[in-house]
Formats: structure tokens, sequence, C-alpha cells
């Protein structure tokens, strides 16, 4: 289904200067205007935003029946939302070719859950329930000046309820097809000078059902959490807030190892992951006056991941020779090992004296009993360790004039033997600030840079300047020009990947256990990326109708970009790549009545890129639309359609209808549920293993609350 071309711009010129616009009472009515935090860390209207932002409100979070954060991304314009396996997903702002979310940064109430050891975002094990999220604020762009490096094409900011906003018990189930099986159960309570909200939750599905070959795909999870949160007031001005969150469970994993020697068995069953993560975090808040606060962050975290699995190889794979013939070239031993039954019949290929003495002893060890196979275990294990101490500042040096700055520590620690051949660590300092003057009533000036110094990546510099011409204080043009780096992450700079599988179940070369001949170094001396982005906005709120609207013309450029794949033995990382976005986004937003709300949001991007990957990654054409109606006596039903027109060469349509009826029980309130979801396509979803065998799934649940 083609989704439309880009909106025209006569039609919002049209509404921006007609009559009722300029009316008095849009300057001097006390209708609060609504305001977001995650562009540059100060409150602000979303006319007076340096940027694009997107919020996704507890409404429409709850209408959508959607089970999972990287669901509700589809609706955000311009985001691309696949699927690895059905437990790993992949969501990128306007594409790019990793399957992980390495250029973008996600936040859960500012704390950064990006892992920087293996760069990724596991989505599906985000430790947080749909449940507790009061909303999701997308920054759509560059914004390494308020949050580092990472944020390189946009920021996902995850703000959880506040304590004093969840009293009371919730209780919920949600049962359905493809082995949906989820539950959710808080606790809120109060006391005179504080507040608390404990949550436990979680999630089990049996992933997708089959692979491009028919066969079962082996993608299911189980998971399980745990949330803590309490505010405490300590005087008029001081209060503190802290978490703990931890999560345990286990994502199926296809076994996908392949032997390099022909004749070998695969000899595996699977290669699933225990995953166990825990996070706290303390903030003591200063508030000195309503021009003046200060908080002080502090937060820890720890993801592990244990991946244990059984592989079959040639007892040669194990040969100290053949590791040094590795070691010497690589691209050498590749070729005698993909042929090592022929050249045993002849002689070694041809190549320097070296190669060709090490791989004659090779071939007289293939011919002993070298082509035998053996199988052992393999430890994929890792564990990632992050310690955060941030400082923040916000000043109103005048009416017109204010100021954000802070500095910030980061620690980060990786442990894996086979990727890391031990720990690798890294430490990252940061200053940042940004100043907001508003010359009159009409022109607002924004400007912000954040300077970095990372242990294995050295310095950088970025800045964004902004000019907002605000029409009134609720409808703004925006000029954008801003700068964002990625720095490259431990694997894909520093990886020393190698593979040691113990308990061989014959001995090889007189041990029970050996080094996998084949080994993968980073090339430790990648440069940043580097982002440049030019952006004409407009955001307007038609009080009058409930009409949000938000528009976005855009052209970014990401030079020194690091496209290859993490893989063994064919990773050769570099900064030749680049990519260049240009393209049309609008979202809009209008509550037609009380009973009606509408939503529709669209990209159009055009990318171009030397890597062909990093293009087939994007959807020229996507978006969706949403229609959220209350019929009264307590029934509710939400319908959305979301759509891309390719998706890595696959197209995805689909609809989802959520009807709900709401049931007074005494003091206590209960919703019944029903989620149906309909695919309008036949394809696969992102990649050709990733199959259903029905087109439709159904879901219900029951929520009580009192």
């Amino acid at each position: 289904m083609y989704l439309g071309p880009p909106p025209r711009s006569s039609l919002f010129l049209a509404l921006l200067f007609s009559g009722p616009l300029f009316a008095d009472d849009l300057f001097l009515d006390n209708q609060p205007l609504p305001q977001v935090l995650t562009a540059t860390r100060l409150k602000q209207s979303a006319a007076a935003v340096p940027g694009s932002m997107t919020v996704i409100d507890s409404e429409l979070i709850k209408a959508s029946g959607a089970r999972d954060i990287a669901e509700l991304l589809r609706l955000v314009p311009g985001m691309m939302v696949g699927y690895t396996t059905g437990n790993q997903a992949a969501v990128n702002y306007h594409g790019t070719n990793a399957s992980d979310a390495r250029r973008m940064q996600v936040l859960i109430d500012g704390r950064s859950v990006y892992r920087a050891g293996l760069a990724t975002v596991d989505w599906s094990d985000i430790p947080v329930a749909m449940e507790d999220i009061e909303r999701i604020e997308v920054f759509r762009g560059p914004n390494t000046v308020s949050y580092g490096a990472n944020a390189l094409m946009a920021v996902v900011n995850i703000l959880t309820r506040s304590p004093a906003n969840s009293q009371g018990t919730r209780i919920k189930v949600t049962r359905g097809e493809r082995g949906i099986n989820d539950y959710y159960a808080s606790q809120g309570i109060g006391w005179e000078t504080g507040d608390l909200r404990l949550s436990v939750s979680g999630q089990q599905d049996d992933g997708f059902d089959s692979n491009a070959l028919g066969t079962d795909r082996r993608d299911s999870r189980r998971l399980n959490r745990f949330s803590l949160a309490v505010s405490q007031t300590l005087n008029q001005q001081q209060s503190i807030d802290w978490q703990f969150s931890a999560k345990e469970g286990s994502n199926q994993r296809p076994y996908t190892y392949k032997p390099v020697f022909s004749g070998i068995t695969e000899g595996g069953t699977n290669s699933d992951v225990t995953a166990k993560d825990y996070a706290g975090s303390l903030r003591w808040n200063f508030d000195f006056s309503p021009e003046h606060s200060l908080y002080i962050q502090g937060s820890a975290q720890q993801w592990d991941r244990r991946q244990l699995w059984k592989a079959c190889d040639a007892k040669v794979s194990f040969s100290p020779e053949l590791t040094q013939l590795w070691q010497l070239n690589s691209n050498y031993a590749e070729q005698l090992s993909r042929h090592m039954e022929a050249y045993s019949q002849d002689a070694a290929p041809p190549g320097s004296a070296a190669e060709q003495a090490l791989a004659t002893q090779v071939l007289e060890q293939w011919k002993s009993g070298g082509k035998d196979s053996v199988c052992g275990t393999i430890d994929q294990s890792t564990r990632e360790s992050r310690y955060d101490l941030e400082l923040q500042d916000t000043l109103s040096l005048t009416d017109s004039l204010r100021l954000v700055s802070g500095m910030n520590y980061r620690y980060d620690r990786a442990d894996s033997d086979t990727y890391f051949n031990g720990t690798l660590d890294d430490n990252t300092w940061r200053l940042f600030g940004h100043l907001e003057w508003r010359a009159n009533e009409h022109w607002l000036l924004q400007g912000g840079a954040m300077f970095e110094n990372t242990h294995l990546s050295g310095n950088s510099l970025t800045p964004r300047i902004a000019v907002n011409y605000l029409i009134n204080p609720r409808h703004g043009l925006r000029a954008v020009y801003s700068e964002a780096i990625r720095s490259p992450d431990m694997f894909e700079n520093n990886v020393n990947w190698s593979y040691r599988v113990t308990n061989l179940d014959s001995p090889a070369y007189g041990q029970n256990s050996g080094q996998y001949f084949v080994k993968t170094r980073g090339p430790g001396d990648l440069d940043q990326e580097l982002m440049r982005s030019r952006e004409l906005g407009y955001n307007g709120f038609f009080t009058d109708i409930g009409l949000n609207v938000d528009v976005k013309l855009f052209y970014d450029e990401v030079t020194e970009m690091i496209s290859e794949p993490l893989r063994n033995n064919q990773y050769i990382a570099s900064n030749t790549n680049r990519s260049r976005f240009t393209g049309i986004e609008t979202q809009l937003d209008w509550r037609v009545s009380a009973a009606d709300r509408l939503r529709l949001t669209y990209a159009y991007v055009d990318a171009s890129a030397t890597n062909p990957l990093d293009q087939q990654q994007t959807a020229r054409n996507s978006g969706s639309a949403g229609w959220l109606r209350e019929w009264g006596q307590g029934w509710s039903s939400a319908l959305f359609y979301y759509g891309n027109d390719a998706l890595n060469q696959y197209r995805f349509e689909r609809v989802d209808m959520r009807v709900a009826k709401r049931i007074a029980l005494g003091k206590a309130n209960l919703e019944l549920a029903g989620m149906l979801q309909q695919r309008l396509d036949n394809q696969p979803t992102t990649w050709a293993d990733n199959n259903y065998d029905h087109r439709h799934v159904l879901y219900f649940s029951a929520e009580l609350e009192f």
C-alpha cells in the first residue's frame, strides 16, 4: 500500500495564517502549554524546542495494546522498527545497517541503557514494565549536545510514573495466541513526606513460527522483572528519588554455527541466552528558588548474559600450526581450511615460504586424523557494568535568559573471554551546556555544546545552534544546525574475538580443551562517526480545535561511518563509509471531541549510502494512523494502522484493534480488553527467517485496580 506523497506545505500555511490564530486569547489564556524535557534538559513547549519531538503519552500506550517498547516506537515518524528474531527488535531512526541501536541513545528516566561493550540495546530485556511508563519522549534528530556520544540520530527517553501517581493496587494478566502469557502487579503507598511504588511483571511468548525453510523458528522468550521506586521530601528545598530494578529471563537463539571444514556434522542443540540485569539510581534534588535548581544523580547497572552451546568441527581446527598460519595471513588460512580435502591430494596453495611451510604441516595433520570430528562446549557469556555520576544546574539568569549546564563521569566495563579475551574498560568525562535567549516575544535563540573525553576514543566537541520564530506561544517555526558524533564501541574498535572450546569429546593434540584457530582483532584506531544535520520545521497547537501539528524538513549527512557487520573472521572495520538522509516528516494529533482522538504520522526518507547495506534498513515511505474512541458506559476502542513500503526489501502493513470495557466494582475498577493484530501483507518481517503461520494474533487482558 502506497502511503502517499509528502504533505503539501500550502495546507499548513493556510492553517498558520488563518484569522483565529492571532486572537489575543491565544497569548493571554491560562491553559498551560504542554512541555517536554528531553530535547535540551530544559522544560520547553513543543514550539520552542530546537528540533523535532514525538511524545507517546499514557493514553496512547494503553490504547495501542503494545506489549513492547519497540512496538510503541512505530508511532514515531521516521522510526524503522524491525526484528532480527522474535525476541530481538532492531530499532533505528531513519535506518543504517546496524541491526542494533548503535546510533541512538535510549534512556530510562535519564539513565542510559545503551550497552557500550557490545553496541546494542536489548529492547525486549529493558527492565521496565509497560504499565509503569508514564510517557516516552523521542527527540528525532542528533542530540550529542545534551546526551553525549551515541545520541547520533535520535534519543528515546522512557519516563516512568512517579510513585505519587501510582497509589493503590493494580493487577493485570494477559493471555493469547503465539504463547503470549504476561502478568503485572503493583502496589503504591504514601506517607507524609514520601511515596513508594513496588511492581513485579513478566512476559512470555513463542516468537516467530517458522524460518525461510519452513522449520520451527527458535526465538521464544521468558522474563520476570522487579521494580522499586521511592520519592522522599527532605525539606522545602530538597528531595531524593531512588530506584532499583532487576530482570531475569531467557531468550532462545537459533543455532547458526556452521563448521568450517567440510564433512563435519553441526552437532549443536541450542545457543540460548540466560539474562540477568540489575540497575539502581539515586538522585538528590535541590530547588533553591523558582529560578535555580540543581541535582546530583548516581547510578549503577549490570548486564549479565550467559550463553553456552555445543559445536563440532574437525580436530585440525585446534592445530597450533593452523592458528599461527591464521595470525600470519588470515585469508591464506581460510582458503586452505575451506578446501583442505582438495589441497591434501596435491600441495599447499601458493604463498610465502613461511605460509607454505605451516600449510604443509597442517595438511599432514589433516591426513593423519585431523579430519575427524570433535565436539565441545563454547562459552560466549558476557558481563557489562556501568557506573555513572552526573551533576546538572538549571538557572534562569533573567526573565529572558536560561542556562542549563553540568558534568558527567561514566565508567564502562565489559567482561568476556570470547569477545575481549578477558576484560576491557573505558572512562568518559563530559561537560555540557545549553543557553536559551528570548530576544523578544517572537524570536528565540538557542545554542549548546558538549565536550567529551573518552579514554578509548579521544576528545570531541559537538555544537548546536537553533533559531525559533514564535508566531505566538503555541506556534513556532524553527531552523536548526547541529553536529553529533558516535564513538566506536568497545566491540568495534577493540574486539579480541576467539573461541575456547572445553570438554572436548576426544583429545585434540594432547588437550581436552583447545583454542579455535580463527581470531578476530579490532583495528584499535577507528575514528568517531560524525553527523551534520540541517532542519527546518514548524510546530503548532490549535487550541480551538484541539489539533497539534509538527512538520520537519531534514538534510542529514553521516561521515566516517563504521558499517561492517560484527562477525568473526569477516570483520574488517573502517571509517570509509558515509550516508545521506533527506526528506520530510509530519505528525498530527487531533482531539476531535471529548470522545474522539485522531493521530497520523508520515515520513518520506530518501537515503543514499556508499555501503548498500546502509540503505536496506530504510523505508522510503512509512507511517501510522490511529483513532481512539470513548463510546460511553465504560466502552472504548482504538484502531491503528502501521506501514512501510520496504524495510530490508520486505513490506510491512498491519492493523491493530483494541476493544475494552471498564466495570466499576464498588471502590475497585476492572477493565477487560481484547486485542487483534492483522497483517495486511504476506511477507516475512524484516528477514526471510521471520515468519508467522497465521497473519493474525489475538490476545486478551484483565486489569483490576483498587
